[in-house]
């Protein structure tokens, strides 16, 4: 934002709370700290797809006042560009509008710059603001907090001491060690942690150098609870920004470089911000690091700059790079061996490494008897028993804390279609463990070569 603008704000009023000034709702259109002609290309792009429309539409759709869109509109219908279709019984406000022959010509060159439709965005400065007041604060995670959240996984007595750290200092963790016993559900349970935390305001869109950036994800972004004491700090907010519970972007293998960067949609001719951008503020877990789309050495070079200074650079199509906030929580979880992925230099940058190792024949047990509960099947002890020696310790097996909620799974499928209780008897263990469990020796060497029809027989 101008910071002419922000200094002569400050100099009127008496701010409570340092967002205020940033958050507060235009009181007219030349508030609004971006071109009018972008909300007028909104305008009447909307009156172009829908016909007639009234002010309260406008005012969902855009995000406004209706009295800064009252004020716009009434100039557009003084340049001849909308005309009202139906008047109400309450003043202007209840005006329903239409596009001109003049307005329909507008819509035209409007879509042909750009379809977008949706809440006016703010300044990418207002934006940068906003975000830094809100991340430069430290999460302050309590001991209890931190173990509540792991609450419902059976894990080591002291691994929250390696958790919670990680989540206070709020820049980077790498989670790592053998397939199946709950990186991802660990990273689950920390991003649920992070969302808890004070909500965080955050625009629909925001205008980088002309070109409007969408950032409204409705599978990210969750409306804050109502009544949450942070709207009384902020009042007369800009409908513009939203309350939203802090993010938590979760990727796997599908992660590739174009989901990092600015993304121009060449048909709607708007950007789409890139995920990291989108979890600002929140968490970023990259699941099955190593297994993505690009190198991880390519995800090195991308972001090794970034994790150090907690800035981001964007490249517009026009070439124009611009610096924005890289302040989330980056979680890089992998099964793989860290030293094989990556080199000391990105591991450095990284602050804390924390290893989830397989359980034990305790823990192993603990994680039996619980999932036992949930799923309703009796925990036997000479099953229990049964499967440990034969399937594990003969086998040389590793213990794996998803094995018990699989083979659970398996037991009750295979006695709901037996029509019999399920029991963890030493059968229905090996029944299910037979199911489950791939057996590579000695497949194919007692089998007969399969013969192949010749096309005369």
């Amino acid at each position: 934002m101008d910071a002419e603008l922000t200094t002569g704000r400050l100099q009127n009023h008496q701010y409570a709370h340092p967002l205020s000034p940033l958050l507060e709702a235009p009181e007219s259109a030349s508030d609004l700290d971006i071109p009018s002609s972008i909300i007028v290309d909104i305008i009447v792009r909307v009156l172009f797809n829908e016909g007639q429309v009234s002010v309260k539409r406008f005012a969902d759709i855009i995000k406004l006042e209706p009295q800064t869109l009252d004020n716009i509109l009434e100039k557009l219908q003084y340049d001849k560009l909308v005309e009202v279709a139906s008047a109400g019984k309450m003043g202007r406000f209840s005006y329903v509008y239409a596009l001109s022959d003049e307005g329909t010509k507008r819509a035209r060159e409007a879509m042909e710059r750009s379809q977008y439709i949706g809440p006016a965005p703010v300044p990418i400065e207002k934006y940068t603001q906003a975000l830094l007041l809100q991340t430069n604060r430290k999460f302050r995670m309590s001991v209890d907090q931190v173990k509540n959240a792991l609450g419902h996984l059976i894990l080591p007595e002291t691994f929250h001491r390696r958790i919670g750290p990680a989540v206070n200092s709020g820049t980077s963790l790498f989670l790592y060690g053998p397939p199946g016993n709950g990186k991802t559900t660990v990273a689950q349970a920390i991003a649920k942690l992070i969302s808890g935390a004070d909500p965080i305001w955050v625009p629909y869109a925001v205008t980088i150098a002309g070109f409007i950036v969408n950032l409204n994800d409705p599978l990210l972004f969750i409306p804050a609870q109502e009544g949450h004491p942070v709207l009384d700090e902020v009042r007369n907010v800009d409908r513009r920004w939203g309350l939203w519970d802090r993010p938590a972007v979760m990727v796997g293998g599908e992660l590739n470089m174009e989901a990092l960067d600015l993304r121009f949609d060449t048909v709607a001719k708007f950007y789409e911000a890139p995920l990291q951008f989108k979890a600002n503020g929140g968490m970023f877990l990259i699941d099955d690091f190593g297994r993505q789309m690009m190198s991880p050495q390519e995800l090195l070079n991308r972001w090794i700059v970034p994790l150090e200074s907690g800035y981001d650079f964007l490249r517009l199509r026009t070439g124009q790079t611009l610096q924005v906030p890289f302040r989330q929580l980056i979680v890089f979880s992998t099964n793989l061996d860290p030293n094989q992925l990556v080199d000391g230099a990105f591991l450095r940058r990284i602050q804390m490494k924390v290893e989830v190792e397989s359980p034990d024949e305790r823990m192993f047990f603990q994680i039996f008897a619980r999932m036992s509960q949930v799923m309703n099947v009796p925990m036997e002890k000479e099953g229990f028993l049964h499967l440990i020696q034969h399937w594990y310790r003969e086998t040389g097996r590793e213990l794996q804390a998803v094995h018990p909620r699989d083979i659970l799974k398996i037991i009750v499928a295979m006695a709901e279609y037996e029509g019999i209780q399920p029991r963890m008897t030493p059968q229905m263990i090996d029944d299910a463990c037979k199911a489950y469990f791939v057996q590579s020796s000695g497949i194919g060497s007692n089998n007969p070569p399969i013969r192949r029809l010749q096309p005369e027989e």
